[in-house]
């Protein structure tokens, strides 16, 4: 479910000089039952940039199913882009838990590594070749932070999450009220079995922005996405 959240969520574009500290919660609900909460504090200063979050189920769905995943990133930030510099994620399943680790140089992933490990699979792409991809962190960070109305609906980036590789783009940005909306589209690129391939290999979805509290940047306060087990919806809280 992360990953296809995640996934729905990517941009980069952000004057070069503009500073911003964010503290941003959304409601995650599927076929309208609330299933989930994503929280994300960030911050982008000079040429860095660093980022915590925590996503988890909550109501029914955490009760069948208890997901939590805690992450935090840090990174360079110039000329409006992010680069990852060390991603680091812990994931509670159940009564498993996993610490995830990627470690970048150059933006590229010169480190990727699990604990406890597990054995490689035949699908899982190449770190050395996923230069300029940014982890789920980054992306989430990037496009659910303020932004100026100029930099609604305006990107196509690839994000890696240790084993695979996904493509998202927004456009044809919309006036809505005082805000706008985006249509989007995720896809999977690389990595993925035959089956989720066949599965499903192409997720629309859209993203709503409205004016934030300072009435002069946008904010995302909405984004309804298909999964693989039907609608969902992110509602900023």
């Amino acid at each position: 479910m992360l990953r296809i959240l995640t996934a729905a969520l990517i941009a980069f574009a952000l004057p070069a000089a503009a500073d911003q500290s964010d503290r941003i919660v959304f409601g995650f609900s599927l076929k309208g039952i609330p299933a989930g909460q994503l929280s994300i504090n960030g911050k982008i200063q000079g040429g860095s940039y660093g980022a915590n979050g925590v996503m988890e189920t909550t109501g029914l769905l955490g009760a069948l199913r208890k997901l939590r995943y805690d992450a935090q990133v840090s990174g360079g930030f110039s000329g409006g882009r992010f680069t990852p510099m060390r991603f680091d994620e812990t994931a509670q399943r159940g009564s498993d838990r996993y610490q995830y680790v990627t470690v970048y140089k150059g933006g590229v992933p010169v480190s990727v590594s699990r604990n406890p490990p597990r054995k490689p699979r035949a699908t899982d792409v190449d770190p050395a070749k996923q230069g300029g991809t940014v982890d789920p962190l980054t992306a989430l960070y990037a496009v659910l932070r303020d932004v100026d109305r100029s930099e609604a609906c305006t990107f196509s980036a690839y994000m890696y999450d240790g084993s695979k590789r996904t493509q998202v783009t927004l456009s044809h940005p919309k006036p809505s009220g005082n805000g706008v909306v985006c249509a989007g589209e995720y896809r999977r690129i690389a990595g993925f079995s035959a089956r989720e391939m066949q599965e499903k290999a192409v997720f629309p979805f859209t993203l709503t922005y409205a004016p934030g509290p300072d009435g002069k940047r946008l904010q995302v306060v909405s984004i309804e996405t298909d999964t693989i087990i039907g609608r969902g919806r992110l509602t900023r809280q």
